[in-house]
């Protein structure tokens, strides 16, 4: 978490020091869950190494995924975060999974501490919007397979980890045609 920080390039080395005292280290083991529907989310994590899973149930009781977040990358269910409702989503580990965590409360001391730091949660959020805006474009101009490319090439080491069925509903396609479009690449 510390490197994404310090490569936006807005903390003191003092300030991203104040981390260290706030970040929690956690281990999940494939299956275990981040966050289940209907709990406030407090905290916001950044994964060391592994994959996590946000998915819900639809109208009808099927499974949706809706995000994956991989190493490097960070995830929480954001609305929650925000607007301390409860979550719409649940999130999972889909390996063993370290991540780096970060709660409600010592984000509001570091955002209340530095200008730097409430500056940080912006950028952060914009990050994250761009990365929603990109995924909501993408179900309007792609094709599933073309968003499987997307996807591949910029997860290529973690994708064979990810059950079918998963991606497949990422995607917006059904496993079968999932399969169709995998042996077309490979």
């Amino acid at each position: 978490m510390k490197i994404i920080f310090q490569s936006i390039q807005v903390l003191s080395p003092d300030e991203l020091d104040q981390l260290d005292d706030v970040i929690t280290i956690r281990n999940l083991k494939k299956g275990d869950f981040l966050l289940k529907e209907n709990q406030v989310c407090n905290e916001i994590v950044f994964i060391k190494n592994g994959i996590l899973r946000s998915y819900f149930f639809n109208h009808q009781g099927d499974e949706i995924t809706n995000c994956f977040a991989f190493e490097n990358e960070f995830m929480g269910s954001f609305s929650s975060f925000i607007t301390q409702n409860t979550a719409e989503e649940n999130i999972q580990a889909l390996v063993d999974t370290e991540l780096q965590v970060l709660n409600r409360e010592s984000l509001e001391k570091l955002y209340k501490s530095s200008i730097h730091w409430q500056e940080i949660g912006r950028k952060i959020a914009e990050m994250e919007y761009v990365t929603l805006q990109k995924r909501m474009v993408s179900f309007q101009k792609l094709t599933g397979k073309q968003r499987y490319e997307e996807l591949f090439l910029n997860h290529q080491k973690y994708i064979q980890l990810i059950p079918l069925q998963y991606l497949a509903s990422y995607l917006g396609i059904t496993p079968r045609h999932l399969s169709r479009i995998r042996k077309a690449i490979l």
